[in-house]
């Protein structure tokens, strides 16, 4: 007589196939990263090493301002607006002129911290330092603090961002991989290029530069260097910020057409050693 065959199926079977779909699920399969990854850029190590690192910023920051006098409090916000700059200039221009040191020890401080977490404001920041300090030591402060937050969003993404840029930015990252392997031999020269012309965004090649192998040397003079021309043109429209009406109007086409012209210049090498390359 034959056995009765179960409505549910063999059980033995089916119990050893749960237990093999959960070890598959547990392995380090490339099936398994890739679920893991679509559920969270980031693994629980490096999600904590970036909350430490922004604690010990903001903890810094906060210590900062605990040196201004409290009635600077009320008004310190972000400006997100022109009219809001224009707002919080009046109210910092006697805080800056009285206390000098506290004042650029708190300005630098933010811009920094903005720059390494990607926190959008510091074309405002910058628009203030040419306001309260002019052209030179403006751009001088400008500059530098760009190239410092910078330097620190390079190390953070080398630490943590792959995982951050590889899935926000596949395509554009795969691009410029290859274009900085042409590049190689004169990278100074483009990577000059793409922080003079807008190319590239600022915050995409501070946090793709550490992954696509970019000497820290060559990420810091090129930032150094070639921040300075779109700096300039913010600082300077700091001084007449009543005449200013939106960030948009600072970078129009002609100001896009100069920022070319000087990139198209420093890039000419490296499209001359490629030419004689192929020939």
């Amino acid at each position: 007589m034959a056995a009765p065959r179960s409505l549910l199926g063999d059980p033995v079977g089916r119990v050893g196939a749960m237990k093999d779909e959960e070890n598959a699920a547990e392995d380090d399969s490339p099936i398994a990263k890739r679920l893991k990854s679509e559920r969270f850029p980031f693994t629980r190590w490096e999600l904590v090493v970036f909350v430490c690192v922004f604690l010990i910023f903001s903890t810094g920051l906060f210590c900062v301002y605990l040196t201004m006098p409290a009635a600077q409090f009320g008004k310190l916000k972000l400006p997100r607006t022109v009219s809001d700059l224009r707002m919080l200039k009046d109210h910092l221009a006697a805080y800056a002129k009285d206390y000098p040191a506290q004042f650029i020890l708190g300005y630098c401080s933010t811009y920094i911290f903005m720059q390494t977490f990607m926190i959008p404001g510091t074309i405002f920041m910058s628009l203030l330092a040419g306001a309260l300090f002019g052209v030179v030591r403006g751009l001088a402060l400008v500059v530098l603090n760009a190239t410092a937050g910078a330097s620190s969003c390079f190390f953070l993404s080398k630490l943590i961002g792959r995982p951050l840029v590889c899935r926000l930015w596949p395509e554009k990252l795969r691009f410029f991989q290859a274009e900085i392997g042409k590049r190689r031999e004169k990278l100074l020269n483009y990577m000059l290029f793409l922080r003079i012309t807008p190319s590239l965004p600022n915050l995409f090649i501070n946090l793709a530069s550490p992954i696509v192998d970019i000497p820290f040397h060559i990420f810091v003079l090129a930032t150094l260097l070639g921040l300075i021309p779109a700096s300039f043109i913010t600082v300077r429209a700091g001084l007449a910020l009543g005449d200013l009406k939106s960030v948009k109007d600072l970078y129009g086409f002609k100001t896009l057409s100069v920022l070319f012209l000087i990139g198209s210049v420093i890039i000419i090498p490296t499209l001359l050693k490629r030419k004689r390359i192929y020939e």
